[in-house]
């Protein structure tokens, strides 16, 4: 029985799909904090409060879900990079203090953790902005809005 002849593979793109978006210019800008679509506006309204649009293109950016994988990126790059002094210390200075030890680490888990997570956030959501997840695949670029004021 002969099988039936197909016109494009499963995985070929479609002449009408939108544009690629080039993910990783995406999640460096994620990272800085600027709008993945333009680089210029920032994702975050306050500390971690992401706008609803970029204020300077105006890119919709509320469709975001990041959930709970910024804070689990930030425990597992912050606990490497903490994990990794403390045995190179113990190492080099074996007969360190306990009391140095109590006010090192766990100030410096702090301070880590607070710089990375609305990093790791920003960089987040512009991957799912250059893959067109969650909502962002139906979003206007902000070439193609018109400004009404």
């Amino acid at each position: 029985m002969p099988t039936p002849a197909m016109d494009l593979p499963a995985f070929a793109p479609r002449a009408d799909a939108p544009p690629k978006r080039d993910a990783w210019l995406a999640i460096r800008r994620g990272f800085m904090g600027r709008c993945p679509a333009c680089g210029e506006g920032r994702i975050f309204g306050r500390y971690l409060k992401v706008n609803a649009a970029c204020p300077q293109c105006g890119e919709e950016l509320h469709h975001h879900r990041a959930d709970d994988a910024p804070p689990y990126a930030t425990i597992f790059v912050v606990g490497h990079i903490v994990g990794t002094l403390m045995l190179l210390v113990e190492t080099l200075w074996p007969d360190a203090p306990i009391w140095l030890h109590a006010m090192v680490w766990p100030t410096l888990v702090l301070m880590l953790s607070l710089w990375f997570l609305p990093r790791v956030k920003g960089a987040l959501i512009a991957y799912q902005w250059a893959l067109r997840m969650h909502g962002f695949e139906t979003a206007q670029s902000p070439l193609r809005q018109t400004r009404t004021l």
